[in-house]
């Protein structure tokens, strides 16, 4: 295994702009991904990371194929060839509870404007639909009515066995961005700048076909939607292009908050970098979200902001996390944030509390969430202050993992394996922890010594 430095320096962007990006040196203590392996086998930007068991992934990308790993070794398992063109959403549809066999199956959709079901066991392909009118752009299964939907110009409803149980009417020329299942047999389509509430209607005595019915249209955001993810049971949230952020009530669909300002040009701040940083639509647009059961961590341009659900206000942030926009993050345990971006990097960060008054200031335009109605400006003096003295946290970095020569697409973490990320670069980094590595080689070492009995010669000399 590849024994890695990790460099944390970088070079400067030059007089012109200088970043106001968080760096770290090479002693990277709190850091414990020092080892990694690289692993080839695609021919094109890698753009997907799929986790099927504890011990495997799936990745795919441009070049068309599908390829499975092994999470601990690096090796590859299987490569799955089948489509045409660049694979544009991946899932996995896991067994029946009530089958026996327990093979996992990943669904691929593809530019080719088909969709392929592979068995993750042996690599076959298990069926194939190519009857699409349009490129599906995302996949999503609904476990409890063991069915799959397709979302592209239109959005189909598929069971196990690929029959195709029922379709909306054309949508739009843009297509589905993203799917999110939530009560009430419901779905959550992401069409452009609308949101669109589906439900669907279980075969009964009376009928005995499938329906999908449009129940409401949402249209709060003024520009594309590029980012769904469900928060909790009572909530998701939706961020846009230009910066808007909403976090939805799940069950009656009403707005519980909202922000469209991603900055404060307040004199008296003097947030001139900021200003400067937000010139570009795609310094604010919002590329990801992950969630916990305390906050909503999300991917604006360049940063990351950490949203307390309870507190209902930005508690961290770093609004230069990255030199490129951020493309995806992770939250993992002891309050551990990943995030990869087109720069190239892959960064750890601690969140860790602070007080206010010791801190940089947060601009009120930051996040600055409301629900319905407006506080008038004498009465929100004394909630002001409260905020201002109020324990905030901060977003240390803690590592910076320099391996990728392109933009980092994604990533997964597996607790027992490391880090995996995928790229432009065409390649996939395992990244180890050093410590937990160098552990398991001695104590392989140990055990072949004991086989051989060299072990036992050595302790009675």
């Amino acid at each position: 295994m590849l024994r890695w430095l990790i460099g944390g320096g970088r070079e400067p962007q030059g007089l012109a702009e200088k970043s106001p990006l968080q760096t770290i040196g090479e002693e990277q203590t709190q850091n414990p991904y020092t080892e990694l392996l690289v692993l080839k086998a695609h021919h094109d930007i890698v753009r997907f990371l799929v986790q099927l068991d504890d011990y495997r992934f799936a990745s795919a990308g441009d070049d068309g194929i599908v390829v499975i790993w092994n999470a601990q070794t690096g090796e590859k398992l299987l490569e799955l060839s089948g489509h045409t063109q660049k694979i544009t959403a991946v899932i996995t549809f896991p067994s029946l509870e009530s089958c026996e066999e327990k093979n996992q199956l990943i669904l691929t959709a593809s530019a080719d404007r088909t969709v392929i079901v592979w068995d993750s066991d042996t690599g076959r392909q298990v069926q194939r639909v190519s009857c699409f009118q349009s490129t599906v752009k995302c996949l999503t299964v609904l476990k409890r009515l063991d069915v799959w939907l397709s979302g592209g110009n239109d959005l189909c409803v598929w069971n196990r066995k690929l029959d195709l149980l029922c379709k909306t009417s054309h949508l739009s020329d843009t297509g589905i961005s993203a799917l999110v299942e939530i009560p009430k047999n419901c779905v959550i389509a992401a069409v452009g700048k609308e949101l669109i509430i589906f439900r669907l209607v279980e075969p009964t005595e009376g009928s005995f076909e499938w329906d999908i019915i449009e129940v409401k249209r949402l249209l709060d955001h003024q520009d594309n939607i590029l980012s769904l993810v469900n928060v909790n049971d009572q909530s998701f949230v939706t961020g846009s292009h230009v910066g808007e952020l909403i976090i939805w009530d799940v069950l009656d669909w009403t707005i519980q908050a909202y922000e469209r300002n991603f900055w404060d040009p307040s004199p008296q701040l003097d947030t001139q970098q900021e200003i400067k940083l937000c010139q570009k639509p795609n310094d604010i647009s919002i590329h990801h979200f992950t969630c916990d059961e305390e906050n909503v961590f999300a991917a604006v341009g360049r940063g990351l902001y950490v949203y307390n659900l309870q507190m209902k206000r930005v508690i961290a942030c770093q609004k230069t996390a990255h030199d490129s926009n951020v493309l995806h993050i992770a939250k993992l345990p002891n309050r551990q944030l990943i995030s990869c971006s087109e720069d190239g990097s892959v960064r750890i960060w601690e969140l860790r509390e602070k007080q206010q008054l010791t801190a940089e200031p947060v601009p009120t335009g930051f996040f600055n969430m409301w629900g319905f109605g407006r506080v008038n400006k004498q009465a929100s003096q004394p909630i002001k202050k409260q905020q201002e003295n109020a324990t905030l946290c901060s977003l240390e970095l803690i590592g910076d993992l320099i391996g990728h020569s392109s933009s980092v697409e994604m990533f997964l973490y597996f607790e027992d394996h490391g880090l995996v990320t995928c790229s432009a670069d065409h390649l996939i980094i395992l990244w180890k922890n050093g410590e937990r590595e160098s552990g398991l080689r001695s104590l392989k070492l140990f055990q072949k010594l004991e086989e051989n009995g060299d072990l036992y010669l050595a302790s009675s000399l």
